[in-house]
């Protein structure tokens, strides 16, 4: 095959990669954008409970002020877009700012809409889990609606603290506030729709079928290998490593499998050899080589 014609292929082939992502960003970052929307106007705004970052400070500004919270979330987010756009890139920041735009967009939309309940804890939870399959969908297609994450990555790199104790510590600010303005009960709910949307964002980020890492290490790694690869499909790589106390050469085994095959690798493990070291860890993402994401049988 002539190396032009494989050239030409492989750039169609790429470009219709592009394509897809784009197409891919051009739904879902909307659809994030309007989930959150949804989430702060028909569960959190009306019963006085709020989420962490710029959504926070822009509920509590729009509560004291009498001002449109869509036009707030906008404007609060301006100086963060403009940061990003410095410190990771044009694309993050257009898509950043597309996604604030239908943020304001969609609250002014939903802000009619009655409210769904005035149980706290209901709101709590549901308005947590919209907001946070919202930010998952825009932050996994390459934007972002709350500027506290960029500011954090700049405070990391002018400070010792880390990206997760800069976002935490203005977090607990922010969630404190509530409790002057709202009252303490109002508060502590807004604790909880922040821990759910937070763990919402992860779950949507990383997906169901998980994928991990599996570090084994045995004597009978041959048979641990072959066992893995035959039970469940899935190739295995053999590491050469040194025992740090004893010396000895040692055999590594590593494998990457989904959350579902988890307890069968354990159990083959055990099968092999009870005495064998076995470490699992998550992985955030997983490309190339052979390994495909599938359901166990």
């Amino acid at each position: 095959m002539p190396q032009d014609f494989v050239n030409v292929k492989s750039a169609n082939r790429q470009k219709k990669l592009t394509k897809a992502k784009l197409l891919k960003r051009m739904i879902f970052v909307p659809l994030g954008a309007l989930l959150v929307a949804a989430g702060l106007e028909i569960f959190l705004v009306p019963n006085n409970i709020i989420d962490g970052g710029i959504i926070g400070i822009s509920i509590l500004t729009a509560y004291l002020s009498n001002i449109n919270l869509g036009l707030l979330l906008v404007l609060f987010n301006l100086p963060f877009l403009i940061l990003g756009y410095k410190q990771i890139g044009k694309t993050f920041a257009l898509t950043t700012l597309v996604g604030d735009l239908i943020l304001g967009i969609g609250v002014a939309l939903f802000h009619p809409v009655p409210v769904l309940t005035e149980d706290l804890l209901l709101a709590s939870v549901f308005g947590g889990i919209c907001i946070g399959v919202g930010v998952g969908l825009v932050i996994r297609h390459g934007g972002s609606l709350d500027g506290t994450e960029i500011l954090a990555i700049i405070f990391n790199k002018a400070t010792p603290f880390s990206v997760g104790e800069v976002v935490m510590f203005m977090n607990v600010f922010i969630l404190g506030s509530a409790g002057f303005v709202f009252g303490w009960d109002r508060a502590m709910y807004s604790l909880i729709a922040y821990f759910i949307a937070y763990k919402t964002i992860d779950l949507t980020l990383e997906g169901l079928d998980q994928s991990k890492s599996v570090w084994i290490i045995s004597d009978q790694y041959q048979e641990i290998g072959e066992a893995i690869n035959a039970r469940l499909g899935r190739g295995v790589t053999y590491l050469n490593g040194e025992g740090a106390y004893t010396g000895d050469d040692k055999k590594v085994i590593f494998t990457v499998i989904t959350r579902l095959e988890e307890a069968k690798v354990k159990n083959i493990v055990e099968d092999k050899d009870e005495s064998a070291f076995l470490a699992v860890g998550d992985i955030h993402d997983v490309k190339g080589g052979r390994f495909k994401k599938k359901a166990i049988h």
